[in-house]
């Protein structure tokens, strides 16, 4: 706790500078990245990340400097290259775009490689530290650099701002977007440079290796708590700042962690979380949400099964054993019992000396089972005119599904029927 109160102190400058760079770092890319994710183009960011470095070290080498503008600007020409390349080749070849971005990725990065090497060999007293863009190192960071993070962010979130609507309708609607008019080739173009800019913005922080799950991870991770692209927006600047400070307190609390990768583990534990533990889209939602719908196909399945044999008897509240439903229903006995007694908890059947027995609310609920398995049936064969015997199975599974509304259209496009293809009575 103390470590924690003097970090919020910012009693150091160093510390300071690594926070808020962090923090600006982290917010401004995943902002951009929701964008870039949803355009579906997540393997683009990790192409230019990579290709970043020859910029970086061609900038240098033209400048003689380690001046973070002039080194961004490089990084920015030789990851707009990249892309023009990208889009080069799949566009003049056969080549698919993720071939074409792993060649292109390999390419720039190898040649990024071969100038920081001969850079290194170069005796050049101001290349120290330039090989800190490859894996990154925010401790580094200083008051210039926090001034040139500061101007790219503003500049991202700014356009993002401004060019909502317009980026948004990208995503969403390509071909509406141009239908009414807007210039979806400069939008394109628009997205494009602010990737580029959240990438350059980012590699002396984090790296070439790892700026892409910068750029991504919290996009994706926002997107499974809501469907709404404002939320989703927010919800990733504020993942992405937490990731940033998060990874700071590390490296500062712990001065042989590096800042960088602690944030990227940061926002991949965050992601992890929500892709488990999201209320509607998580694994953990998903499979409880599975288990409800086998409970409940399980349980009307079975009140199905003792309408129709009340059906056969002409006796709907008649008494039917554990036995004679297995024989006329396969399944697993424990799972029968298990649906027989849920239901009986809640009001359907009653277990009686001799078996189990249809109550009027089981009646009912049994009955509208019954009436949407053979309306769909009727509806398979007189629409798709499929025949009489190739219905059933998939009258089973859908009669789970059908909602009071669809059943009431089912009803009136069939006019009220009466007897389903096989003659039997629809309820």
């Amino acid at each position: 706790m103390d470590a924690f109160l003097e970090f919020f102190s910012f009693a150091d400058a160093n510390v300071r500078y690594v926070t808020i760079g962090s923090v600006l770092l982290a917010a401004s890319s995943a902002v951009v990245g929701c964008f870039t994710y949803l355009r579906k183009r997540a393997l683009v960011g990790d192409a230019v990340a990579h290709a970043v470095l020859p910029g970086v070290c061609l900038a240098f080498i033209l400048s003689g400097t380690k001046n973070p503008f002039i080194l961004l600007i490089g990084a920015f020409i030789t990851g707009w290259l990249s892309l023009i390349c990208i889009d080069f080749i799949t566009s003049r070849s056969r080549i698919k775009e993720d071939t074409a971005i792993g060649l292109v990725l390999s390419v720039f990065f190898g040649i990024g490689i071969l100038l920081l090497t001969a850079i290194q060999h170069s005796g050049n007293a101001a290349q120290s530290g330039l090989d800190k863009f490859l894996f990154g190192k925010a401790a580094s960071l200083v008051g210039e650099d926090l001034i040139a993070f500061s101007v790219v962010a503003v500049v991202l979130l700014v356009s993002t701002i401004v060019f909502y609507k317009e980026l948004t309708l990208l995503c969403f609607d390509q071909a509406y977007a141009r239908t009414i008019g807007f210039p979806v080739r400069a939008l394109e173009l628009l997205l494009t440079t602010l990737t580029v800019f959240a990438v350059v913005v980012g590699i002396q922080a984090v790296g070439v290796v790892l700026m892409a799950a910068m750029l991504i991870t919290p996009a994706a991770a926002a997107r499974f708590w809501t469907d709404r692209l404002p939320v989703m927006l927010v919800l990733s600047a504020l993942m992405g700042a937490f990731s940033g400070i998060a990874g700071a307190f590390v490296s500062y609390t712990a001065p042989a962690m590096p800042t960088g990768p602690w944030i990227v583990l940061i926002i991949s534990m965050i992601a992890i979380l929500s892709f488990a533990l999201a209320p509607s889209k998580g694994w953990v939602a998903r499979i409880i949400r599975q288990r409800r719908n086998r409970s409940q196909m399980l349980e009307e399945n079975l009140l199905k099964l003792l309408y129709h044999l009340g059906e056969q008897k002409q006796a709907y509240t008649a008494v039917h054993t554990l036995q004679e439903l297995l024989q006329r229903r396969a399944m697993p006995e424990k799972q029968a019992r298990a649906g027989l007694h849920k239901l009986r908890n809640q009001g359907y059947v009653k277990k009686l000396p001799e078996g189990w027995q249809l109550t009027t609310q089981g009646q009912r609920r049994g009955q509208r089972v019954v009436r949407l398995h053979r309306l769909w049936e009727l509806y398979l064969t007189q629409y798709l005119h499929l025949a009489s015997d190739h219905v059933h199975e998939d009258a089973e599974t859908i009669e789970h599904i059908i909602t009071p509304e669809l059943e009431q259209k089912l009803m009136e496009e069939l006019s009220f029927p009466v007897l389903d293809p096989h003659s039997s009575r629809i309820p």
